[in-house]
């Protein structure tokens, strides 16, 4: 979760900061702290539904060779499944019940992936001598 927050920093800045800077600048104006925080949880909502959507995986993600996919398809989860697991994060994880809970889990997942039926699994690596598998 560390390397990930280092790399959702550029996230949020170009999705928030920037823009913010901009607004500051040209108009003399600044937005009132809950909605920079309501724009800080919208870009990182933006960044992690997209990319789990997507491909099931952020860039942390692929270097840790892990992916998110949906429990009964084994496919990246769709768009609604993806923001739910973020919304679920959340709560979750700030309050530690959801890392706590990974840790009595029969399958070590954690709360908000039960309840949003999502699974993280591991990736196998790809070299040179064993090609990914051709998509069908």
């Amino acid at each position: 979760m560390f390397y990930e927050s280092l790399l959702l920093l550029g996230v949020i800045s170009a999705l928030v900061l920037v823009p913010h800077l901009l607004v500051g600048v040209i108009w003399q104006a600044t937005l009132p702290g809950w909605a920079i925080w309501l724009n800080v949880a919208a870009a990182a909502g933006l960044y992690f539904v997209y990319q789990w959507h997507r491909s099931g995986q952020t860039l942390a993600m692929k270097t840790w060779r892990m992916k998110i996919v949906a429990k009964d398809s084994g496919q990246p989860p769709s768009t609604r499944r993806a923001l739910l697991r973020y919304l679920l994060a959340w709560p979750s994880v700030i309050s530690g019940i959801g890392l706590l809970w990974a840790l009595f889990d029969r399958d070590r997942q954690f709360l908000h992936d039960r309840l949003a039926g999502t699974v993280i699994i591991c990736v196998q690596p790809t070299t040179a001598s064993s090609p990914p598998p051709a998509e069908k």
